[in-house]
């Protein structure tokens, strides 16, 4: 599993954030470091940068889209996950959607009801949509 140490000489970030058991949270999140959930997020997660992990405990769901470097889920998503490093899942792993991964570990009891995708290289993100202009733009004489 990740934690702190370091790994095939990459540095690999401590737990820095904690989602309890009981606690819902309704939105997207996005994080760097390291996400340990044990409850339910509502959303999708996502994060920055190649040392960033989440992990999933058998008792967190999330239901939305994973979107991170490195990730070891031992509960439920519902929704796809793209992972561009490492992906870990664990024996009680249970994922509703399609898994693109790079490197993959996968325990016997995982299940998925999903695609698994091999990449080669992370997925890139879109750019953000330009604001949209309402009505004519008119410039003020001073």
């Amino acid at each position: 599993m990740f934690g702190n140490d370091k790994r095939n000489g990459k540095s690999v970030a401590a737990i820095s954030t904690l989602i309890a058991e009981g606690t819902t949270i309704r939105g997207d999140i996005e994080f760097s470091g390291g996400l340990h959930l044990e409850g339910v997020i509502d959303g999708s997660i996502s994060a920055e940068g190649t040392d960033a992990v989440l992990t999933l405990s058998e008792k967190g769901r999330v239901n939305g889209e994973v979107r991170v470097s490195n990730a070891v889920v031992n509960g439920t998503v519902n929704g796809d996950i793209f992972v561009g490093e490492r992906l870990e899942l664990a024996g009680n792993a249970r994922v509703e959607g399609n898994v693109h991964y790079k490197v993959l570990e996968m325990a016997a009891g995982a299940q998925v009801n999903g695609r698994m995708l091999y990449q080669t290289e992370p997925p890139r993100r879109l750019p953000a949509p330009a604001p949209e202009i309402i009505g004519p733009v008119i410039a003020a004489e001073a």
